[in-house]
């Protein structure tokens, strides 16, 4: 998939972008202070990568996994590259998964093989991305983010992502310990410290 003259403005508007945002953006960090356990453990889960394999959650105990909801047509799509850097600096302790979505502003309009190849293309991502599916509450809700955005599951949090790039990170045990929102960076200092945090 060939990236867009839109894609390459909103690349160059990042930023800007970012600059702008950067100020409110750590005001709704949401974070877990009393580690409350899951009640149902997000490791049972398995995610279907978009080519098709199975990606078991429970591979990944003992990491801490930053869950991201991506879209390639979005003023956060940068934010690709930096996922990218955070994941090659912390491999050791840190799995990064995408999970491509259209439900905002149709920002995410291409297939699971166009998205995988613009990713590579454009940003090198290395980590994990899921097939295609939505993000937000309702009946087609994939069951990570079903388990991510719900209190009754994840012991805390109703929060559902607010946009593309929204950020929830699970520490080693799978407790879900913070939601990032979108116009935090992944590699700002406040992501990094609770990835290096024991």
């Amino acid at each position: 998939m060939a990236t867009t003259l839109r894609q390459k403005f909103m690349q160059w508007a990042y930023p800007l972008l970012m600059g702008v945002q950067k100020k409110t953006a750590g005001e709704k960090i949401l974070r877990n202070a009393q580690l409350i356990q899951p009640v149902m453990p997000l490791h049972q889960l398995t995610v279907v990568r978009n080519n098709g394999t199975q990606l078991p959650l429970q591979d990944f105990l003992g990491k801490k996994l930053l869950l991201v909801n991506t879209a390639s047509d979005c003023g956060y799509t940068a934010q690709y590259g930096e996922l990218q850097t955070l994941y090659e600096q912390h491999q050791e302790k840190l799995m990064v998964i995408g999970f491509p979505a259209n439900d905002f502003k149709e920002q995410e309009k291409g297939g699971d093989t166009d998205i995988a190849q613009f990713c590579t293309l454009n940003f090198g991502v290395q980590f994990p991305l899921a097939k295609k599916s939505s993000v937000v509450k309702g009946g087609a809700q994939h069951e990570v983010f079903r388990w991510l955005s719900d209190a009754a599951l994840n012991g805390w949090n109703n929060k559902a992502p607010e946009w593309n790039f929204s950020k929830y990170l699970v520490n080693e045990a799978g407790v879900l310990t913070h939601y990032f929102p979108p116009a935090v960076s992944p590699l700002s200092d406040k992501v990094q410290a609770a990835i290096n945090h024991k």
